[in-house]
């Protein structure tokens, strides 16, 4: 059964290049420039959700995160922060991510932090 990853991205582009090498090497990608899929996370059952720090919403991405982290339903979700942010590593451990994906980012370091979370 292929790994489900959910993943919101605030620029169309990236979000667009992240869902072709994600489907490529084999993951179920939900791919979004909202945080709607967040509100159906148990029908979707991901094993990794990737955010971005700046989507587009009431919420930013380490908001997002920090919910699901707090959540008993959702707690054990693993959850990557994505920014070009050079505070991501900060952001990240502050809102209890599990990793977090500097951007621009390298494909096959964004493949090996998937890999190591899915």
């Amino acid at each position: 059964m292929k790994k489900k990853v959910v993943l919101i991205q605030d620029n169309v582009d990236i979000l667009d290049i992240m869902d072709h090498v994600l489907t490529d090497e084999g993951y179920d990608v939900t791919a979004s420039l909202t945080t709607d899929p967040i509100d159906n996370i148990e029908e979707i059952e991901p094993d990794v959700v990737i955010v971005d720090d700046n989507i587009k919403g009431n919420k930013k991405g380490s908001e997002v995160i920090e919910d699901l982290k707090s959540d008993s339903e959702t707690e054990d979700l693993s959850a990557v922060l994505t920014s070009t942010s050079p505070d991501v590593p900060k952001k990240a451990k502050e809102c209890n991510a599990d990793d977090y994906i500097e951007k621009p980012f390298d494909i096959d370091q964004m493949l090996e932090v998937v890999k190591k979370n899915a």
